[in-house]
């Protein structure tokens, strides 16, 4: 496995939707053309951001079809394979790999509280099933899981487990699970608010569900990171976090306000599956708004 390949920004995929509320291999072309355009380092297919929870196999696999025929081998392709059976993930990760995805991902199963031996049991039993590298989903406040230090080093005796993607609010859990894995371990960041953070203590690269919103100021925030320009890159990160707070602050999901960024920027996605909650069209130019403050950020810091 090439490390430099999982090196950078990935923004987490969402889910494309007709009108009608079906997936759209139109629209999910159109996204996946647009952020390889922005120049982002690859993808993360089929996670939160992709509504996964609410979309069956034949959804979620179709998603996973449409961004790997598009992009294979243009990108670097994570494939989130997590769904609450095993046999189920296991499913997708087997399409996965047919499709040609450079790695997997899941977070723990959910709904029930399982014991840590449960949970490892999942993870390795999706991992043994294809020749792909592995990265564990961390994200304790959506699944009830917290991974500790400990079950991250009975995971890496499987040498196909090669990193976290972590979104817990904790950049100590970045920093330990880097120690745990050793140098060429691969930590993502999660929380899109902490990404300079995350990067600071340890983080190969991050993936973010508000990426696809604003991709330059990623970008620009990790080049200048990368260029040890701190204060820069602190100043970027300052109004991402600025953005992301006026993202979370509207009545529609989030998910459903950066839906309409993008449409407002040509890319039409279509809106969220219930029960996330959609835009409401008083609330349109309140997001135009935001879309405004997002492209002065971009001149301001990418010209």
């Amino acid at each position: 496995m090439d490390v430099n390949q999982f090196k950078g920004v990935f923004p987490a995929f969402y889910a494309c939707y007709d009108d009608e509320g079906h997936v759209s291999e139109e629209r999910t072309i159109a996204l996946a053309d647009y952020l390889y355009q922005k120049e982002v380092k690859g993808l993360y297919v089929g996670g939160s951001s992709g509504e996964c929870i609410y979309q069956n196999l034949d959804e979620r696999k179709e998603t996973l079809r449409i961004v790997a025929e598009r992009l294979k081998g243009k990108l670097t392709l994570i494939a989130h394979v997590g769904a609450p059976s095993t046999r189920d993930s296991i499913e997708l990760a087997k399409y996965a790999e047919a499709l040609g995805y450079d790695a997997l991902s899941a977070i723990p199963p959910i709904y029930f509280i399982l014991p840590d031996e449960s949970v490892m049991s999942y993870w390795l039993d999706i991992v043994k099933t294809t020749s792909l590298p592995f990265i564990v989903y961390n994200i304790p406040q959506l699944t009830g899981y917290h991974l500790t230090e400990k079950v991250l080093g009975e995971l890496i005796k499987n040498p196909k487990v090669v990193g976290v993607k972590n979104s817990s609010m904790s950049t100590m859990d970045i920093e330990r699970f880097k120690y745990v894995g050793g140098e060429d371990f691969l930590v993502f960041n999660g929380p899109d608010e902490q990404f300079i953070a995350g990067r600071a203590i340890g983080a190969t690269g991050g993936i973010g569900g508000t990426y696809a919103a604003m991709p330059e100021l990623f970008l620009a925030a990790d080049k200048a990171f990368t260029d040890g320009n701190l204060h820069l890159a602190q100043k970027i990160q300052q109004e991402i976090n600025n953005i992301i707070q006026l993202l979370v602050s509207q009545n529609g999901h989030m998910y459903a306000v950066i839906k309409e960024i993008l449409r407002q920027r040509g890319v039409n996605v279509g809106s969220v599956r219930a029960p996330l909650k959609a835009i409401k069209p008083d609330e349109v130019s309140k997001i135009t708004s935001i879309k405004d403050r997002i492209d002065q950020a971009i001149d301001t810091f990418t010209k």
